[in-house]
């Protein structure tokens, strides 16, 4: 693992970075940086934008912040697992914490779906994304994961690639080491796909529909019955354990 900078504030900021580049900063950014941080022209921040790598930039303005001038690269763009974090989506608080665990867990990609017992009818994708970028910017992440607007679960099995790995997190699988029947599954190549359900379960029509899918994989996550966002981080781990880049095959 790369040594990070984690006394330096990070900003992500949607411009192009290079050295001597002027970037302009929002007036929410603005407030952060000045009345929250205490920051002043001269001082530096690091920025990234999930496209060029993290630089060394510094604060430029008068009376508060208003621009950074980009000084230095020092992290070049690193590459996120192909991992999607399939989810239905719950509410409010623990929705936020589900999004930014699963960034911190280096998924690639969000998708949330609607399931018969879902809690919620309407899922904010801009608080979703708000989110992702507040946990890539706490934890020194470079990339970006994309957040994808929420469909029906029969929607998404209909549209997804099926070479893909899909990783049923299924309550019913017998309680055997999730470990050992990931390692011992099948390949994930073409990319994985973690999936879990509304905390009243799938139906017994969602049920059937995903056991028909292509290159699935049911996985247990013990004997406990875990709540939806405890389940999330769970699975991400072992998934990043067996398959992912915590197994060194990013």
């Amino acid at each position: 693992m790369p040594q990070l900078d984690f006394r330096s504030p990070r900003l992500f900021v949607d411009a192009a970075l290079a050295a001597g580049e002027t970037v302009a900063l929002e007036r929410n950014q603005s407030n952060y940086l000045g009345n929250v941080l205490r920051l002043a022209a001269g001082e530096t921040i690091r920025v990234f934008n999930g496209r060029d790598g993290e630089w060394q930039a510094a604060i430029a303005g008068r009376k508060r912040p208003d621009s950074l001038t980009i000084v230095a690269q020092t992290r070049p763009q690193d590459r996120l697992p192909d991992l999607a974090y399939v989810f239905a989506p719950l509410k409010h608080a623990r929705l936020d914490y589900m999004v930014q665990k699963a960034v911190e867990m280096g998924a690639s990609s969000l998708q949330p779906v609607l399931t018969r017992f879902t809690q919620v009818s309407r899922v904010n994708s801009e608080r979703m994304r708000a989110n992702v970028i507040e946990a890539a910017e706490q934890c020194g992440i470079l990339s970006i994961a994309g957040v994808a607007e929420p469909m029906p679960l029969d929607r998404y099995l209909s549209q997804r690639e099926t070479r893909r790995l899909l990783v049923f997190c299924d309550e019913a699988a017998d309680a055997a080491s999730p470990l050992q029947a990931l390692q011992g599954g099948p390949a994930a190549a073409h990319g994985i796909d973690v999936l879990i359900g509304p905390e009243g379960g799938f139906a017994e029509e969602e049920r059937t529909l995903l056991l028909r899918q292509p290159r699935i994989l049911r996985l247990s996550l013990g004997p406990r019955i875990l709540r939806a966002d405890t389940a999330g981080v769970a699975a991400l781990a072992l998934v990043q354990a067996a398959l992912g880049d915590w197994a060194g095959t990013p």
